[in-house]
């Protein structure tokens, strides 16, 4: 029997372990640190209990759909278009995924006041703080990610080599076939979390930032982070829900479902010479940059009198430096025979497109460049020349990251042999690599993308507690650092996200092969019709259906062909990735799959609009609130009244949980419903249509939303006339208008292209055998 788990793979689960072990360290040296003064502990208190209070209620209303869809799970397992295990991977998918934006969190509210009284120090003592903070959400994404991925291969594979419950599998590349498939589920689960997570933390914070904005720096004339705002402990606590919470779930979906899908499309590459590590060289690959991110995390540090770009260049050091020492490692990899040249520059690919998608975004959105400072030139002349030139500037940003992704896809495929004869799904499997590549080293850029709502709650901090000038000044010059940060980790899980999306769309294609197989070995004859082909189980039965047929040949491959070579039948086993785009007649000029990608354009946009949609409803109670508590508490304006904070925090909470079911059950039930009508190249159609739009559009969003809000702190620092001016009024409204682009309806982009794969992929079986009943109405 072929060793599905070789010796080298135990460094799978270890360094794992040592992620996990690191980030309690991180934690721990954090809580030594210093919280501050009594008011900046009060602060951070307030923050901390709206928090947990949100994802307390969060959690309650994601466990009811949960329960819901397991069961949809248990009842296909049932009628045999589903594994047994599945149900218990898709929870627990969604279990770690919610459960790594929780710990993250926890990290952060701790971090916030701590950051502030460091910048009391220096302002490399705040640095160093939030970015450890941040590191602690790094380290267990990674840790916990890559460990539930090993517990779940080392399962399967002890269940199905040992007949467990009577599920023994004798053929080893069938058996890798199955685990992968069902891992696949757990992505499922981490998905749906994440998609809760995102559309509800978001909506959650830029109802609370836009509401704290309209009524507190326009209307009221007040500060940013002023305690005379009502909204502004909201707007903290929503930093943490949306900008860490739902962003910890975020990447730990996206990081474990680059990992699954390439590991799927590997156990269809196995009998391939060289590629007998095929599914275990992705974990190997992701194992490798948990060390060198840690590695790269306890360099990072700055001098004291630093601005923007240094700063920049202080995480640059340590992300750069992660990256070359993974690349070294994985040189390693190849040269022992576990990995192809041809891969190794697949993932050489995938880290390079990582690197300019992210300095491509610090371009346009940091206010160091003049995409940037262009947008607060603007805003002198008005409201609407500020968001003119932002919806400019963020359109003009998605032209070099897609042709990034465009290239990076080509090279991933050239490199790992895709365009040699009989390549195509080696060459798949290298653009599946390019994304486990580019998030190899998510561990350290986790921690600089979490940095960034960790500094702007210590700017907060320090502005409600009242400490020096100076200590505001490095504050903002951390939030400012941030910022940008965010965005180029935005920038950066899309590009991961396209890769993997592509890696996805092969992955449905092989989970295909695998359901035809299995819906054929339920029939009687062992035989079952998809499209124009017949699918068998083995030679036996493809040669009994067509056995008085004399114009129709079974060869010994598998293969059912009429005299002038016309493909009649399959053994599903056997069958080419073209044989079933044959089959199915995936082709633009068939109208099944061309109005899938009609559709799934459609639900980019529709998903958009429903997010940004809810954000303004949220937002628009939020504002009436606060003028409210502004006209009727009386002495909030000259200190001697309270805001009754946790009204505020209340209502973003209900507005959150009411607004994030919609979207994010469309995005589910939208892939089953499109396959069973228009069946698997409705699907196809609907993965490419969300695919190659929802790229462009994320990072549109992404990077207008973080031009917006520089441009108004580019003003904040004395520019155009400074805080309180025409332009500062006018950015104030752009960065308004930004706040559901970058903080909501962006990052939720990322999520819903992957769902939508992995949601396709999971009800396949389901598809595939119930999708004839609805397609023989179009006969």
């Amino acid at each position: 029997m072929i060793n599905a788990t070789p010796s080298i793979w135990f460094i799978v689960p270890a360094s794992s372990i040592i992620a996990l072990l690191s980030a309690l360290f991180f934690y721990k040296s954090l809580m030594k640190k210093p919280e501050g003064n009594q008011r900046m502990k009060e602060i951070a208190q307030y923050v901390r209990e709206g928090a947990m209070a949100y994802l307390k209620r969060q959690y309650k209303t994601v466990s009811l759909v949960f329960v819901i869809l397991s069961l949809m799970l248990v009842v296909l397992a049932v009628l045999g278009v589903q594994n047994p295990f599945v149900p218990i991977a898709f929870i627990s998918g969604g279990f770690f995924s919610g459960f790594c934006g929780f710990l993250g969190m926890k990290a952060a509210t701790q971090a916030s006041s701590r950051t502030a009284n460091g910048a009391i120090q220096s302002l490399n003592s705040g640095l160093q703080t939030a970015f450890r903070g941040g590191a602690v959400m790094g380290m267990v994404v990674v840790g916990f990610g890559l460990l539930d991925i090993a517990a779940w291969y080392w399962f399967l594979n002890f269940v199905y080599d040992n007949n467990i419950f009577g599920m023994g599998i004798d053929c080893h590349y069938l058996k890798m076939t199955e685990i992968t498939a069902v891992m696949l589920t757990f992505g499922m689960g981490a998905s749906v979390q994440a998609l809760f997570a995102r559309v509800g933390g978001g909506i959650y914070t830029k109802a609370a930032d836009v509401g704290a904005d309209l009524v507190g720096k326009v209307e009221a004339n007040i500060p940013e982070d002023d305690p005379r705002n009502p909204a502004t402990i909201a707007d903290n606590v929503g930093d943490n829900v949306g900008d860490v919470a739902g962003m910890g779930a975020d990447l730990y979906e996206s990081y474990c479902v680059s990992i699954l899908a390439t590991a799927a499309l590997g156990a269809a590459v196995l009998k391939v010479p060289g590629m007998e590590y095929a599914i275990i060289a992705p974990m190997l690959v992701a194992a490798i940059g948990i060390l060198f991110s840690l590695a790269g995390i306890m360099i990072v540090r700055t001098k004291e009198d630093a601005g923007s770009k240094d700063l920049l260049r202080s995480l640059l050091t340590g992300t750069l430096g992660s990256s070359v020492l993974t690349l070294i490692a994985i040189a390693v990899l190849a040269n022992m025979g576990i990995i192809t040249w041809g891969i190794f520059g697949s993932v050489v690919t995938g880290l390079i497109v990582g690197v300019i998608i992210g300095q491509f975004t610090e371009y346009y959105t940091s206010d160091s460049y003049k995409p940037t400072q262009h947008i607060a030139e603007q805003a002198k002349l008005g409201h609407a020349t500020a968001i003119i030139e932002g919806i400019s500037v963020g359109m003009r940003s998605v032209g070099f990251p897609v042709v990034c992704v465009v290239i990076g896809i080509i090279l991933a495929f050239a490199f790992a042999g895709g365009f040699s004869d009989g390549g195509l799904l080696i060459g798949l499997y290298g653009i599946g690599f390019a994304s486990v590549g580019m998030l190899s080293t998510l561990g350290i850029t986790l921690a600089t993308d979490a940095f960034g709502p960790i500094a702007d709650n210590a700017g907060g901090n320090a502005e409600m507690s009242g400490l020096p000038s100076e200590v505001r000044k490095r504050t903002d010059e951390l939030d400012m650092l941030g910022n940008t940060t965010a965005a180029t980790g935005k920038g950066f899980a899309i590009g991961s996200a396209a890769l993997a999306a592509m890696a996805l769309l092969a992955a449905y294609i092989g989970e295909t092969q695998l359901w035809l197989g299995r819906i054929a070995n339920q029939s009687v004859e062992g035989i079952f019709k998809a499209g124009s082909i017949i699918f068998a189980n083995n030679n036996e039965n493809l040669a009994q259906h067509f056995a008085n047929d004399s114009g129709i040949r079974v060869l010994d491959s598998g293969r059912a062909i009429t005299e002038d070579g016309t493909l009649m039948g399959l053994v599903a086993q056997k069958a080419y990735i073209t044989d079933f785009m044959t089959a199915y007649n995936l082709t633009l000029m068939n109208p099944m799959l061309l109005g899938g990608m009609f559709i799934g354009a459609m639900l980019i946009f529709v998903f958009s609009s429903m997010t940004i949609h809810a954000v303004g409803r949220a937002a628009g109670a939020m504002v009436e609130e606060v003028r409210r508590q502004f006209r009727e508490i009386k002495g909030i304006m000259d200190g001697t009244g309270k805001p009754d904070y946790a009204r505020c925090v209340e209502i973003s909470t209900l507005g959150a949980q009411k607004e994030m079911i919609t979207p994010s059950l469309m995005a589910v039930f939208v892939p089953i419903l499109t396959g069973l009508l228009l069946g698997v190249p409705g699907v196809v159609g609907l993965l490419v249509g969300s695919l190659v739009t929802g790229l462009p559009l994320a990072t549109f969003l992404n990077n207008s939303g973080g031009a917006w809000d520089n441009a108004k702190k580019f003003i904040e620092k004395g520019n155009f006339g400074g805080k309180g001016s025409e332009a500062h009024k006018a950015a104030v409204t752009g960065d308004t208008v930004g706040d559901p682009f970058k903080d909501t309806s962006g990052p939720s982009l990322n999520t819903l292209m992957k769902l939508i794969s992995v949601v396709s992929i999971v009800f396949v079986g389901l598809v595939i055998k119930y999708s004839e009943v609805f397609m023989g109405l179009f006969r």
